[in-house]
This record gives C-alpha cells, sequence and structure tokens, in this order.
C-alpha cells in the first residue's frame, strides 16, 4: 500500500466518525490510533515470546523489564496477551480490554498515549457505540515497518496532520514542515562534513528546538544511514503541542533513540536541554509569532543571566518569536553563555 492510500484508507475512519464528532477533532481519534496500531504491529513479532519472559520473570521474583526488553528488541514493550486484532474478540467488552492493554505498555509508550488524552476519547467512541468499529478498522491494516518504513509513516502522519489543521482552520506550517523542504536543510547541513561523517562508527548529535512530529530530526537520520550505515546520530528535540510530541516521541521509540532526550514544553520558558552543547542544529520555528505569553519568563532569563543565557544580547520585538529560537540556537552552539567563541552555520 503506498503511502496515498494509506493515508486515504485511515482517512476513512472519518466517515465513521461523521455527527459524532466536529470535523475539527477528527485528528483526536485518528492520530492516536494510528500510533496505536503501528506500536502493535512493530511488537507483533515478539508478542509471545515477551508475554511468555514476562510470567517467568514475575514468577522468579525478578524485575522483568531487562530480560523482556531483549526479547522485544526495541525501547519499548507490552507485557499483554492481547493486541489490536485479538480485541476483536470480545465486542462486549472492548472499552476495558483496551485500557488494559494500553497499561502493559512500557512507561514512555503509556505517556504517549497521556499526551493524546486517549483515555478521554475511549470514553467518548464507546458512549457513542463507535469504539469497537474504529479499533477494528485500524486491526485490518499492517503498519509494520517491513510494510511501511519510517520515512513513508513519517509521510502519513504529516499528511493527516495537515488535513485536521486545514479542518480547524489551522495553518499546516505550525504543525510540520514539509519533507522536500527538510531534505534541502538536511543536505546544506551536512554538505560540508561528508568526510567526517563517512568515518565508521562515528557520532554526532543533532537537536531541533521546535521538533514538531520529529521531521527533521529523521530525515536527518535517513540521510546519514544512507550515507554510512555505520555512523549514529543522537536526536534531541522539544515541543510544546502534546500531540506533536506525542507523534515525534512514538517515531523515536521505533528508530531505537533514546526518548528521554526527546521534551515537552515551551523552548522559550523552559528549555529542556540547558547546559547542552550539539554537533548539528536545524528547526523551522512559527515565523511571526509574538512571544508575549513566554514574556515574564525571557525576560527574567535575559536580565537575571545576561550573557550567560540565552538571550544576553537584547530581546526582539514582541512580535519576532523566530528571533528568539535563532538566539537559543546560537547560545547551544556554545553549550552555555555568548561568550565563549561561536562555530555555526547559518
Amino acid at each position: 500500500m503506498n503511502q496515498q492510500a494509506l493515508s486515504s484508507f485511515i482517512w476513512s475512519v472519518a466517515d465513521l466518525l461523521r455527527g459524532d464528532y466536529k470535523q475539527a477533532d477528527y485528528g483526536k481519534v485518528i492520530l492516536p490510533f494510528t500510533v496505536l496500531r503501528r506500536l502493535d504491529c512493530v511488537l507483533e513479532p515478539t508478542k509471545e515470546a515477551v508475554s511468555a519472559e514476562h510470567a517467568a520473570k514475575v514468577a522468579q521474583g525478578m524485575n522483568p523489564e531487562p530480560f523482556i526488553l531483549r526479547k522485544a528488541g526495541q525501547t519499548f514493550y507490552n507485557t499483554s496477551k492481547l493486541d489490536m486484532r485479538k480485541l476483536m474478540g470480545d465486542q462486549d467488552n472492548i472499552a476495558q480490554n483496551l485500557f488494559a492493554y494500553i497499561q502493559a505498555f512500557s512507561p514512555d509508550v503509556r505517556d504517549i498515549f497521556e499526551r493524546f488524552e486517549f483515555a478521554v476519547q475511549v470514553d467518548r467512541l464507546a458512549k457513542a457505540g463507535l469504539l469497537y468499529q474504529v479499533t477494528e478498522k485500524f486491526a485490518r491494516i499492517d503498519l509494520h515497518p517491513n510494510k511501511v518504513d519510517n520515512h513513508k509513516m513519517g509521510l502519513v502522519f504529516e499528511e493527516l496532520i495537515r488535513k485536521f489543521a486545514e479542518l480547524s482552520n489551522e495553518t499546516a506550517g505550525e504543525h510540520f514542515t514539509p519533507r522536500e523542504v527538510i531534505r534541502l536543510m538536511v543536505n546544506l547541513l551536512f554538505v560540508e562534513d561528508d568526510a567526517i561523517l563517512s568515518k565508521p562508527g562515528v557520532v554526532r548529535t543533532i537537536y531541533d528546538p521546535a521538533a514538531g512530529t520529529g521531521g527533521m530530526l529523521s530525515v536527518a537520520g535517513e540521510y546519514l544511514v544512507e550515507h554510512n550505515d555505520k555512523a549514529s546520530l543522537v536526536m534531541y528535540g522539544q515541543e510544546l503541542n502534546p500531540e506533536s510530541y506525542a507523534i515525534c516521541k512514538a517515531d523515536m521509540l521505533i528508530k531505537g533513540q533514546n526518548v528521554s532526550n526527546i521534551v515537552r514544553d515551551n523552548t522559550l520558558s523552559d528549555d529542556g536541554h540547558p547546559h547542552e552543547k550539539f554537533d548539528y542544529m536545524l528547526s523551522n520555528p512559527p515565523f511571526g509569532v509574538e512571544w508575549k505569553k513566554v514574556e515574564k519568563d525571557v525576560r527574567a532569563e535575559h536580565e537575571r543571566q545576561g550573557f550567560n543565557g540565552r538571550f544576553g544580547p537584547g530581546l526582539p520585538r514582541i512580535s519576532d518569536g523566530s528571533l528568539l529560537f535563532l538566539m537559543h540556537l546560537l547560545q547551544d552552539a556554545t553549550g552555555g553563555g555568548w561568550r565563549q567563541p561561536l562555530r555555526y552555520r547559518a
């Protein structure tokens, strides 16, 4: 199934929601169910082995986590004997079983669905008599990476987010940057370092302070793998929107990244990676957006830390939040403070 057909199939869930949900709220159902099915498919090949290992280690009074992570072959797991297809076998208890299935995931995955406020949507769907139908529809599609690779899955998420943004009269550009634009940015970012990046075993870090769904980090990783599959790119990011953060975190989980490097909060008022220095940084921060909501915190940092902080050189006009992001990136190029020599690529 190609990306367009897959997006259309997932979007067809909207036909079930019409009438019970406003169009602007379709994403509250479709996005978390898409993520759930993706994770479900990734874990499917090791499902029985993980369940058996979990039961055995619990019976022995041991902490099962390191053992089941090894069995899962991922950085996350689910200890339930249920999966989305097995949920179809008990229509009368679909909500209860779905909640139990979600709770059996590792903590990082549970956090993803908390950010989606998935429990609220499950209750709402159950009351509308739609939960079984929606779950059954997603259980039909195969989203294992062997069928839908990470690149294609990213395109699916971006297409869905674009549609939801249009329905809610929001600007799609606030939520994602087109992949062709990202590829150009990544090529420009890495072009002078091809010799270094081609060395076996090279490890580099990359950071996006307005990570969205993680598209820039993912494309940068794809570029490096294409040019040197023996290289490693450690990804860091921060994102304010809870749904975009949840999708980014799920994508990083599947890629085997350390998801504690992906932070949820406003980068300008609460830097999630203070004192860190990164090899590469790229971002598409929101242009033309005021920073009035975080004015108190930004001014306090400016006055308290001066040139030892992010905003030492001064503050832009209140309508120019993008310049604050640029100052944040320039400060991160030094690992803290403006008094050290700056080395960055504009």
